[in-house]
């Protein structure tokens, strides 16, 4: 049953676009089925005026236009007919404006009727699940009666309210919506005038879009239900996935944008960039129109937010954020079905009477900045300049329908296209005809779909568009006469429709007279061939299936986040750890620092702040507990050199591991080495050269030679990310060539990083050691019987995590078990790590001592560092470790080794709070 792959279940299809290609199947039977019923036609095919009909009767059971006043409930949007009606999804369609027109006709009356809107349609006509609308009624009602009434007429359409006061309309809606977020959407940028009058006006304005915003979370939460889900509409509510999923992570949020997503470059002009794209990202899945606003909203959240983008979205606080392109379409069936009506022919004979022996173009827009009016009428102009014999045999209709006609810039551009239309007329035109006829108004849809009919040319020459489906409405009515279509590459519909259109750039004049002249000149089998392409794409790619697409993308992609939450270890016990420490007497703590201790860095552009590593401020307290407890040992391993540690946790009794441990400073003494004693470190000058060469070569990329001994990383974090990642490429394409081709060395890759370290320096390998020096400094009787071991680690290094392993019969990377002597640790020859996988790059090579960086330089031989001798040979287990008392825990990562997860250093900096004040009460 279709009701099936919404319980979480995916029927035995575990395969991502089979369970999409299987819900498609079960879309396109059940429309089948519908279509096949019997009808009084015995069925044969419907005749447009019956269509028109059932489409009338659907809209009259909806109760279009009736006074609501308590009366009985009627059928409203998307409700089934049937008294008994199979299991369908409940589907929360949240948009800025409710598609109801309400009148108020008294104290406790309204006056409503439906619009015919897109997304109307499309809802409609799908019946896998039963919508609700959610929005502003676009109507101030600010008595209490006024809103009771209101809300029980809007129930029987099925619509919910939300109530907005007239201040929060000017500045959320007329503000900071169409103001600043449309203009810069469609790449005209932020207001120029009056440059910081407006600057001070954008706090504001966000505020209220903000707070706008949690309003309508407020409503979507009063009125969700358990499986319900939840489809937030256009930039209007780009913060509304964020407020739902903070009241319920496991609430279905979709999110679809319905105008043009910008480039980064014009995005990130926008004062609140990073937090609207946060925002989005907490949906489950984001949807655009067209590939090319997917890619933007992706790069925007690489380039400005430093995201990892994926060829199927972003990851976000280790969540897959979907974002694909999901083309919206029309309820072609309507249009077509309707050339037969009795109103629609004779309009279409008017028509042909009305413009006989004349060829008809054809622009219907709304009359807008990006619809490029002026420049299509002047690309008619220039045609008629050129082209005298069409002079008085072409007709250009343009419908401009008028908007926001209280805005001067509109009012403007309405003054500037008459005068435009004016001159044209004046200059082409004669007593009996002239070249354009326009029309500052709208048209009923029988007289519009009569004049698609007779249109031999569409024009659309948007200068950014969304989608634009005058285009597809056009293709519709074109099955007899198959006109051509003018399309604006800038419009979204030139992706759907580029095949059989010709595509134009508007901004260029004289491209778009030229192809007026050749769409005139366009032989029948020519325009035949484009039409079929274009209907086929029009008839199948309709509004209902848009919407069933984004729907079954929405549920297949919470069920792939089931599936990979199952995979990620469950989050810290922290009751448990507390319980397991305070009963065991002999405890051992390894805390990681980068990404673990670290204090949060909001990213401000401030590269130098941001390089700088800090302890956090709310740790110093939890530390000095921690440390003070004589029966644990706190250990900080990072791969941070001994300098960074030094400045951050000299003041602790603790013990410090620097560069994945290959250097060791005990809580009471000096800086020891606890290297291996054969390891090649002649690679260092080659590499190094490598390293500063694509240092010059990459944009803040930097590369500290000095800070470390036994490594060298080059981190490109604040490079351009695209650049990053071809210059990182070719880095390591040329290391492996050369400099490290025979070297015993291995590359071991981060998020924005490359780092080259001798074989065996990793923290798993380091530990066995670290224990030995542990155990002989603080001449330890009693095994280590808890472990909790807490970092950020590169997956290089994870093998520490299962060096504490208690189950495992091998030790991560081959190490045997640290055993001590009454004199101190037990040195085995077998401490080297065995080669790597890797190959030749990994071959265990005689080597000299390894020695500093900037000792290399003069001497290969000498090791400033002392190392303390090994000692006898008799020993003993250094652990004894169940394991109910082993914790591991990966901070920030959700691909680990680790037993556990945490999110990030505030819950480390939470977690080691809860664990000194249990400390604090063992001794106490």
């Amino acid at each position: 049953m279709p009701g099936n792959k919404y319980n979480g279940n995916s029927n035995d299809i575990t395969d991502r676009v089979g369970r999409l290609v299987r819900d498609r199947e079960l879309r396109k039977s059940a429309r089948a089925s519908h279509l096949n019923e019997p009808s009084e036609n015995n069925g044969t095919r419907v005749s447009g005026e019956a269509f028109e009909h059932e489409h009338v009767r659907l809209r009259e059971e909806e109760n279009v236009g009736d006074v609501a006043e308590g009366g009985a409930a009627t059928k409203g949007i998307g409700e089934e007919r049937q008294e008994v009606k199979p299991f369908r999804q409940r589907l929360l369609v949240v948009a800025n404006r409710l598609p109801v027109s309400a009148v108020r006709k008294g104290e406790d009356a309204w006056s409503l009727e439906i619009s015919a809107g897109g997304l109307v349609s499309a809802l409609l006509g799908v019946k896998e699940f039963e919508a609700r609308w959610i929005g502003w009624a676009g109507v101030n009602v600010p008595d209490e009666i006024g809103q009771k009434a209101l809300t029980k007429a809007l129930a029987e359409k099925r619509c919910i309210p939300v109530f907005l006061d007239e201040e929060i309309v000017h500045q959320y809606y007329n503000g900071y919506c169409n103001n600043i977020l449309w203009p810069l959407f469609h790449y005209l940028g932020l207001p120029q005038e009056d440059r910081l009058a407006t600057t001070r006006s954008f706090q504001s304005q966000f505020e209220a879009y903000e707070k706008a915003n949690q309003m309508f979370a407020d409503v979507v939460n009063k009125h969700y239900e358990e499986g319900d889900v939840v489809w937030c509409h256009d930039y209007h509510l780009m913060f509304l996935p964020k407020c739902l999923k903070k009241h319920n992570k496991k609430m279905k949020v979709g999110w679809f944008l319905h105008t043009p997503f910008p480039s980064s470059e014009i995005h990130r002009t926008l004062p609140s960039r990073s937090e609207l794209l946060h925002s989005v990202l907490a949906a489950d899945v984001v949807g655009f129109h067209t590939y090319d606003y997917a890619r933007h909203f992706v790069s925007a959240c690489t380039r400005i937010l430093g995201l990892e983008g994926t060829p199927y979205g972003v990851e976000y606080q280790g969540k897959l954020t979907r974002v694909a392109a999901f083309p919206i379409g029309i309820d072609s069936e309507r249009f077509i079905h309707a050339l037969d009506l009795p109103p629609v022919q004779d309009h279409i004979k008017e028509l042909q009477e009305r413009f006989k022996g004349r060829k008809v173009m054809l622009g219907v827009d709304r009359l807008d900045m990006i619809k490029g009016i002026p420049q299509k009428i002047l690309a008619f102009e220039k045609f008629l300049e050129e082209n005298a014999y069409w002079r008085d045999k072409v007709v250009l209709l343009q419908i401009a329908v008028p908007t926001r006609t209280d805005v001067p810039e509109y009012q403007k551009l309405t003054s500037q296209v008459h005068e435009i239309v004016g001159r044209i007329n004046g200059r082409f035109g004669t007593l009996t005809t002239v070249p354009i006829h326009h029309l500052d108004r709208s048209l009923d849809f029988h007289a519009l779909c009569a004049l698609y009919a007779v249109t031999d040319v569409a024009l659309v020459t948007s200068l950014r568009d969304g989608m634009n489906l005058v285009s597809y409405e056009f293709v519709a009515c074109q099955e007899k006469k198959k006109g051509v279509l003018i399309l604006s590459e800038f419009a979204g519909a030139a992706q759907s429709l580029g095949a059989g259109a010709l595509l134009v750039n508007p901004w260029n004049v004289t491209e778009v007279a030229a192809a007026i002249a050749k769409a005139l000149h366009m032989p029948s089998a020519e325009r035949e061939k484009r039409h079929k392409h274009n209907f086929l794409h029009v008839k199948s790619h309709t509004a209902q299936e848009w919407a069933g697409t984004f729907v079954s993308e929405l549920n297949d992609t919470v069920i792939e986040a089931q599936l990979r939450t199952r995979q990620v270890p469950p989050w810290l016990p922290t009751k448990t750890a507390i319980e397991r420490y305070q009963q065991s007497t002999n405890r051992l703590l390894i805390l990681g620092f980068n990404g673990t201790l670290t204090e949060p860095v909001e990213k401000t552009g401030d590269q130098i702040k941001e390089m700088e590593v800090k302890v956090h401020p709310k740790l110093r307290q939890p530390l000095t507990a921690l440390c003070s407890d004589p029966n644990t040992t706190v250990v900080v391993l990072s791969g941070s050199g001994r300098q960074v540690l030094d400045d951050n946790f000299k003041e602790y009794d603790m013990w410090l591991a620097a560069e994945n441990g290959m250097f060791l400073h005990p809580s009471k003494g000096e800086w020891m080495t606890t290297m291996p004693e054969h390891l090649n470190m002649e690679w260092v000058d080659s590499v190094k050269h490598v390293f500063e060469y694509f240092t010059e070569r990459t944009p803040r990329s930097h590369f500290d030679f000095e800070e470390r001994e036994t490594s060298l990383v080059w981190n490109y974090k604040y490079a351009d990310v695209e650049f990053g990642k071809l210059q990182a490429r070719d880095m390591l394409q040329h290391l492996w060539t050369g400099p490290i081709s025979n070297a015993s060395v291995e590359v071991v890759q981060g998020s924005r990083s490359v780092e080259v370290r001798a074989v065996g320096v990793t923290k798993g390998a380091a530990i066995d050691r670290i224990l030995g020096e542990i155990v002989h400094s603080k001449s330890m009787t009693s095994p280590i019987d808890c472990v909790l071991c807490i970092g950020h680690f590169l997956g290089k290094d994870e093998d520490i995590y299962s060096f504490f392993e208690p189950d495992l019969p091998s030790i991560g990377v081959g190490l045997p078990r640290t055993k001590v002597t009454t004199d101190g640790v037990e040195r085995k020859p077998s401490l080297k790590v065995p080669a790597s996988k890797s190959g030749p790059k990994s071959s265990q090579n005689r080597a000299q001592r390894p020695v500093s960086n900037s000792e290399k330089k003069t001497d290969n031989h000498i090791c400033s560092t002392p190392r303390r001798p090994p000692p006898e040979k008799v020993s003993w287990n250094v652990l004894d470790l169940k394991k109910e008392n082993y914790f591991s825990c990966a901070v920030g990562r959700t691909r680990t080794n680790a037993r556990y997860t945490l999110d990030s250093p505030d819950d480390v900096v939470s977690f080691l709070k809860e664990l000194a004040d249990a400390s604090f009460n063992l001794y106490h």
